[in-house]
């Protein structure tokens, strides 16, 4: 069972970056596919990115796609989520999650996902 700790969450203003980071403990990521998931307050937890084991493949929400960035550095067993031109919408809880499979019709359901970090917070006032 791999342990993810999501950090790099905080406080911006609209226009501003943030980059986030997905550490992994107890197991290798590399042979992992992972993913970044926001939950804002009252809704539901939706998809924002996903990047294969590899790193040769990644997926974006349209709404995210030019302003957010997916890599990893399999060597560090990190994901990370470069977030730039931030609008206030983007506002949300941001969790990682891993799953070994990668399934393009369904990884942008939560329940896809096996393992879920604890989330980072990311506030931004405009």
């Amino acid at each position: 069972q791999v342990q993810l700790v999501e950090s790099g969450g905080g406080s911006v203003q609209a226009g501003g970056s943030l980059r986030l980071s997905c550490a992994a403990s107890g197991r290798t990521l590399s042979n992992a596919n992972m993913g970044w998931f926001r939950q804002a307050t009252g809704k539901e937890r939706e998809f924002v990115a996903a990047i294969r084991s590899s790193g040769g493949s990644t997926y974006y929400a349209d709404s995210v796609k030019g302003r957010f960035t997916i890599s990893r550095d399999n060597a560090k067993n990190t994901v990370f989520l470069q977030m730039t031109s931030l609008k206030s919408e983007d506002t949300a809880v941001y969790y990682c999650s891993a799953e070994a499979s990668w399934n393009i019709l369904t990884l942008r359901l939560p329940n896809y996902w096996g393992q879920w970090g604890q989330g980072t917070q990311v506030t931004v006032s405009s």
